[in-house]
């Protein structure tokens, strides 16, 4: 077997968030796959909205590339692989292309994929080329493939950005600005893809608006396959039946996440709060996050959903919540309008939804189990009177940990887990049998 492979690629970056990196990447991955090409699409650092939005213009999964979360090894076998199928690789980028201990340049530099920046182009002219000028050179040996301009006035607003641009630099094109092809957002980025009835449309206006469009595939970059493994052990979570939440209240799901558990040999069955009644057979638990606060009066009115998982705690078994569904767990959740209902009551207190970030950024966390890396995002504030059993510690020094709370084999923290950086320490996470994994 080959130990490189080279695919057409691209790194979808910016001077900033917010100048539509993925309406732009988008449309660049539906333009591509109506030409009869296969595209994978790459979302950089965590991201659970951006990737819904991609895997319908790509028609492919998307995963996450974060060298912190999942480390360099982990990014160099998800594009490895992803070289052995497609055509055109595209990675979209986080904040702005320099921003981060990990930016976006030092993935694109590490991997040697060209940078594509999108400008936001609609209040400005000349300065388009300063800035496109200063994001091509600011880092001497990054490897850049040229800008592309969003939110065009018309064509003669984009002559005046693409005269700007220095020699050399090149232009992939414009979008003009229209509001029937942005993308809805709310308090944690975009709306969810399920939520947004016309996003298919949307990315096609979108595709078809692409002017200046480059039909022929930018040149192929090598991708390297990762270190040698060592032989695998047995899965260590074989036959072990898991039920994770899935639907619009519950939806913040890495791929990576659920591949790693299928891969320590879970068997995987989704279940959702708003609609069933009762729970699939499982071993074990899952509730991952979302929007629990948009979904109040539905959960609250599942009461045998929310006895099947108390009864789910009582037996023993393990249970798992982050974030939305750590606030699933509690005993009330009141939304911005001041409206409460009742949740599952496994974890003594309340949470009420902010107008304002309550905490953001990349964490660790050592737990019984093991060392574990993710991030937390969120707009709530919670009250309760148990003890963490630990806090997470930010990847910078100074921000504010997020606390771990364990009752029984009930695990809880606004954390969301990459399980990826630790597989060994999510299967004793999920193991029925904790004792089985004692070291």
């Amino acid at each position: 077997m080959s130990t490189v492979r080279a695919c057409s690629a691209l790194f979808i970056a910016a001077p900033a968030s917010g100048q539509g990196k993925t309406t732009v990447t988008a449309a660049l991955a539906a333009r591509h796959r109506g030409l009869g090409r296969k595209v994978r699409i790459f979302k950089t650092g965590p991201d659970f909205l951006d990737p819904m939005i991609l895997e319908r213009a790509s028609g492919a999964p998307v995963y996450q590339l974060d060298l912190w979360m999942g480390g360099e090894d982990h990014c160099r076998e998800l594009l490895y692989e992803a070289a052995a199928e497609a055509d055109l690789i595209l990675v979209e980028g986080v904040m702005g292309l320099f921003d981060g201990d990990r930016s976006s340049a030092d993935l694109a530099a590490l991997f040697g994929i060209p940078v594509l920046a999108v400008i936001d182009g609609s209040a400005m002219a000349q300065t388009f080329g300063a800035l496109a000028h200063g994001l091509a050179s600011y880092r001497p040996g990054l490897p850049f493939a040229g800008v592309f301009a969003n939110r065009v006035a018309g064509e003669r607003h984009y002559e005046m950005l693409a005269e700007s641009l220095p020699t050399g630099l090149l232009s992939f094109g414009w979008l003009p600005r229209d509001a029937d092809i942005a993308l809805p957002e709310r308090h944690l980025g975009l709306v969810q893809a399920a939520e947004v009835a016309d996003l298919d449309a949307r990315i096609a206006r979108a595709a078809a608006a692409l002017t200046g469009f480059q039909e022929a595939l930018p040149a192929p970059v090598p991708f390297t396959a990762p270190a040698a493994q060592p032989a695998d052990a047995p899965p260590a979570l074989l036959g072990v039946r898991i039920a994770v939440a899935r639907d619009g209240a519950f939806a913040f799901l890495y791929r990576a996440n659920l591949d790693l558990l299928r891969a320590l040999g879970a068997e995987l069955t989704f279940f959702s709060p708003l609609r069933d009644p009762a729970l699939p057979e499982a071993d074990a638990l899952y509730l991952p996050g979302g929007y629990p606060e948009l979904h109040l009066a539905a959960l609250a009115a599942n009461a045998p959903l929310r006895a099947a998982i108390r009864a789910h705690h009582a037996a023993g078994k393990p249970l798992v919540g982050e974030c939305g569904g750590m606030l699933y767990l509690l005993e009330s959740l009141a939304d911005t309008e001041g409206n409460v209902a009742e949740m599952v009551g496994l974890l003594p207190g309340q949470a009420t939804m902010l107008g304002r970030l309550a905490n953001l950024g990349l964490h660790r966390v050592v737990l019984p189990e093991g060392e574990l890396r993710g991030h937390t995002f969120h707009y709530s504030r919670m009250e309760t009177p148990l003890l963490p059993t630990t806090t997470s510690e930010g990847a910078r020094p100074g921000r504010r940990g997020e606390a771990v709370y364990r009752v029984g084999r009930l695990h809880a923290s606004y954390l969301h887990l990459y399980f990826p950086s630790n597989p060994e320490a999510v299967a004793r996470l999920f193991a029925p049998a904790p004792s089985s994994f004692s070291s």
